[in-house]
């Protein structure tokens, strides 16, 4: 069974965060989920990823090649055709623990400034715990990524 990180954005917004996740993912040879609850978020993070410094590889799900992709951008309800290791969750996007028992790792990355985004990851953190998921808490309220106990 795969473990899951929570990432509690402070300082930055996901779009700093995840090139590192991706990148780290895709090194040790995992492919990639990166599921969203909003197709037209997931669109705009497309372009961004491919905006962005380095390349990282990924592709918009719904296209003729999504098998092959190393990381995939999906919806909630859709499924991830290329065979994913890790699950990177945004917006509050569901992980349940039957998931993550098929998974290396499951990153759920939340806006800590929303009270919102902070209850539902809560709500995640307990529910995932209950599943027997070993779950790791990351904040980055120091300017910097720091594992909390």
């Amino acid at each position: 069974m795969g473990s899951a990180l929570f990432y509690h954005l402070t300082r930055s917004g996901p779009g700093q965060l995840l090139p590192m996740l991706i990148g780290k993912s895709l090194q040790a040879g995992w492919r990639v989920e990166l599921r969203g609850r909003d197709r037209a978020r997931q669109v705009a993070l497309d372009e961004a990823l491919w905006q962005g410094e380095g390349f990282l590889p990924h592709g918009l799900a719904g296209g003729p090649h999504d098998a092959c992709q190393p990381a995939l951008l999906t919806v909630e309800g859709q499924a991830a055709a290329n065979a994913p290791r890790c699950l990177i969750a945004l917006d509050g996007a569901e992980v349940s623990g039957a998931e993550c028992a098929g998974l290396e790792r499951a990153c759920i990355v939340f806006d800590g400034n929303d009270p919102e985004a902070l209850e539902r990851a809560r709500v995640q953190w307990r529910a995932l715990k209950e599943a027997g998921v070993a779950s790791e808490y990351w904040s980055e309220a120091d300017g910097r990524w720091e594992r909390k106990q």
